[in-house]
């Protein structure tokens, strides 16, 4: 092979690793980002708030089907419960949404923001038949405490 034949064949290579790459960088970044986030799933309210500090207070200890999305470098979070009475919760109070989804679940519809009609401590809550939907959007929270507001 000439040096022009070499020079194509470089060129066809580093090309091949540039492409690669390209494509990898997605994946790395999907890869990145889920070790920053946590999930789990219990059967009630009380088991939930037995096994993680940063479940809610306010969530009651007869939900049932509880899924739950937190990211472990920020307050945001994400939950799903079943509530039997189809209730909002004892504490939570009618209020517009503060602050944004930032994470993703597949049990999460992308249209609970629009749905929420109102707040427990730092959650934003749609409550949709007898499922209640919550997100917690980290700079609310940030804000809030630096306020000296706490979650009520």
């Amino acid at each position: 092979m000439g040096n022009a034949g070499r020079a194509f064949a470089g060129v066809v290579a580093a090309g091949g690793v540039a492409l690669g790459a390209v494509a990898m960088v997605p994946k790395t970044a999907d890869v990145l980002e889920s070790r920053h986030r946590v999930a789990a799933t219990y059967a009630t309210g009380s088991a939930a708030k037995a096994a993680r500090q940063s479940m809610p207070g306010w969530l009651p200890d007869g939900a049932t089907k509880v899924s739950y999305l937190m990211s472990t470098t920020g307050g945001d979070r994400l939950l799903k419960a079943s509530l039997p009475d189809r209730e909002l919760p004892e504490g939570c109070s009618k209020g517009t949404p503060q602050g944004a989804v930032h994470l993703k679940a597949s049990w999460f519809p992308g249209d609970i923001p629009a749905k929420a009609t109102a707040r427990c401590g730092y959650y934003n809550v749609a409550l949709v038949g007898n499922e209640l939907y919550g997100w917690q959007d980290n700079a609310v929270v940030t804000a809030a405490r630096k306020a000296g507001r706490t979650a009520g």
